[in-house]
């Protein structure tokens, strides 16, 4: 299984936009503007398995980082949750149509279907043949927790406490991805214990109402003693140099374009 790190920053990425009026660098925080590793766009992934393609979130940047990664077409999309930086590239994958020639498999628990339908009305009209002038999909919904195949990647999906509201994990086999997370439910938990590769959001290193932080993830880390631990959906607080100085071997910050193998 190959996991690539299409963005690993937060709502707003880094650099944010701001700073001194007419400049071009932006609010970088902490960050190395020099180091090509501390620019991140939204947080998205795409996992590839025998040759099937899972984009996990379609967030504003996703034509940028499909060009970036070099891939052509997705063949499914599943969505964590409906927050704006997770779902605001929808209509992007229209291109993807285009490619496969076919309404593209979504994959989303009821809320955020209701959510999607809602804010993209247009592109969840029936497709009748034709040009892809709009998005089209084939609506597959999705337990909040529970067994899911999606073509060969069979798993589990399970909730996430994100703030005042809910967000959805993955675990395929010896891979889990928990984006936008504070806190498990017990169920949930046991569904990440001794998994081997772990992609989770750390927004920060202080403490945060409704994402993960270093700290927590660190007591995660200890209770759930994953072998690898990846950074993702991170801030302007978070140094790759530094954290790579700071972390333990096992623990790393993930970057845009990053590849993993599980």
């Amino acid at each position: 299984m190959k996991i690539t790190i299409l963005g690993c920053g937060g709502s707003a990425g880094v650099p944010m936009i701001g700073g001194q009026e007419g400049a071009e660098t932006g609010i970088w925080g902490v960050c190395d503007p020099t180091d090509r590793r501390n620019y991140r766009l939204r947080s998205s992934i795409v996992i590839e398995h025998e040759g099937f393609r899972l984009l996990v979130d379609s967030g504003p940047d996703l034509r940028q980082q499909m060009l970036t990664n070099g891939l052509t077409h997705i063949d499914a999309v599943f969505y964590t949750h409906a927050h704006s930086d997770h779902i605001a590239g929808l209509d992007e994958l229209r291109a993807i149509n285009r490619v496969i020639g076919r309404p593209l498999p979504l994959l989303a628990s009821a809320d955020v279907l209701a959510e999607l339908r809602q804010r993209f009305d247009y592109a969840f009209r029936p497709w009748e043949g034709g040009t892809f002038y709009r998005p089209s999909f084939d609506v597959q919904e999705v337990p909040n927790c529970g067994p899911i195949k999606i073509g060969p990647l069979e798993g589990h999906v399970f909730p996430q406490k994100h703030g005042w509201t809910t967000s959805l994990g993955l675990r395929f086999g010896s891979f889990a991805y928990c984006t936008d997370v504070e806190s498990f439910p017990e169920e949930s938990e046991a569904l990440l214990q001794k998994v081997p590769l772990w992609v989770v959001g750390c927004f920060q290193r202080e403490a945060h109402p409704s994402h993960g932080w270093l700290g927590r993830v660190m007591e995660w880390r200890e209770r759930f003693q994953p072998e690898r631990t990846i950074l993702t959906h991170m801030g302007p607080d978070m140094d790759y140099g530094a954290l790579c100085n700071d972390l333990p071997a096992d623990v790393r910050p993930a970057w845009d374009g990053m590849v993993l193998k599980a």
